[in-house]
């Protein structure tokens, strides 16, 4: 693995960058955001760098008007305003007209904790997988992060890509295919736990906690929450004894209703766990540490969870 860490927003707009030196099209727009990474489109970039400032609605109709006019367009902002303050043109401006816009937000779930529920992002999946053409991405670490810049490069229709604004240790080597759109990070027959972003570190934590109690864990991580690629999906959990969704992600339509979907649709009927955020836990703040333990979602509550179904 690469041992070249950085926070997965600096690991995309540096290899953003790096692309978009030899390619003029390439446009990155932003509301007024703040990062050292940013400095060198701002300073060696000019032409390529605009800060339409605080106005997300008014960002993703520029931002379709500079693709129709042969622009490769980048949007980066805060994750909790940039799916929810202009959903409208995301839907209209972006998936309607299939234009191959990226935005890409950093603060995906509890990123942001103290700030409460204004700078929180735990309904992101559920409302934006809703968006016909939209394709989403929900990295673990930033080797994920950095391959997707050219993966979006290439990309014909709109993209969502929700960072964590966390430090997170890699789980990847620069090579890795994400062809699939999952990988299996650990094996075990006894249980599935599935999950995506920040929770996959949490996922592979309770394995190990599991292991100790003789229960062994399968980890997958889910990185393309859509499209799905629902053959591969359904071959995998097909041999599960039981499932376990575990997210930083309102209980409602986020990636436990997405394996719930899969396994229904395709007549598999293997008893499912979901661990995510309850409607009335909604609407708080504090520590994400803090957060993630009142919702049942820190280490030793989620495999006490998971042992309940041993019983």
């Amino acid at each position: 693995m690469s041992e070249n860490n950085v926070q997965m927003r600096d690991a995309f707009l540096s290899m953003l960058y790096q692309k978009a030196i030899g390619n003029p099209d390439i446009i990155l727009l932003t509301n007024d955001q703040g990062a050292i990474s940013l400095d060198d489109f701002k300073e060696k970039l000019p032409n390529q760098f605009f800060n339409i400032g605080i106005s997300e609605q008014n960002i993703i109709s520029v931002a379709a008007g500079l693709v129709l006019s042969g622009k490769k367009v980048y949007v980066y902002s805060l994750l909790s305003f940039i799916f929810l303050r202009c959903y409208e043109q995301i839907k209209i401006d972006l998936c309607a007209m299939k234009l191959p816009v990226t935005i890409v937000g950093v603060g995906s779930g509890y990123s942001y904790s103290p700030d409460g529920p204004t700078h929180h992002a735990t309904e992101d999946i559920s409302i934006m997988r809703a968006l016909p053409n939209m394709t989403i991405y929900s990295p673990s670490d930033s080797n994920i992060v950095a391959a997707l810049v050219d993966i979006t490069l290439k990309s014909k229709t709109p993209s969502y890509i929700r960072l964590d604004r966390q430090l997170l240790p890699l789980l990847y080597n620069n090579d890795h295919n994400l062809h699939e759109g999952f990988s299996i990070l650990r094996e075990g027959d006894d249980v599935t736990v599935i999950s995506t972003g920040v929770m996959v570190h949490r996922a592979l934590e309770v394995a190990e906690e599991l292991h100790e109690q003789s229960i062994q864990a399968k980890v997958i991580d889910f990185y393309r929450l859509k499209p799905i690629d629902v053959a591969a999906v359904t071959k995998i959990l097909k041999g599960a004894s039981k499932i376990v969704v575990l997210e930083e992600q309102t209980i409602n339509g986020g990636l436990g209703s997405i394996i719930a979907e899969i396994l229904v649709d395709s007549n598999v009927f293997i008893p499912l766990k979901r661990l995510a955020i309850l409607d009335n836990m909604i609407f708080d703040y504090g520590s994400r540490d803090t957060l993630h333990k009142a919702r049942g979602l820190d280490r030793m509550s989620i495999v006490h969870e998971i042992t309940k179904l041993f019983k």
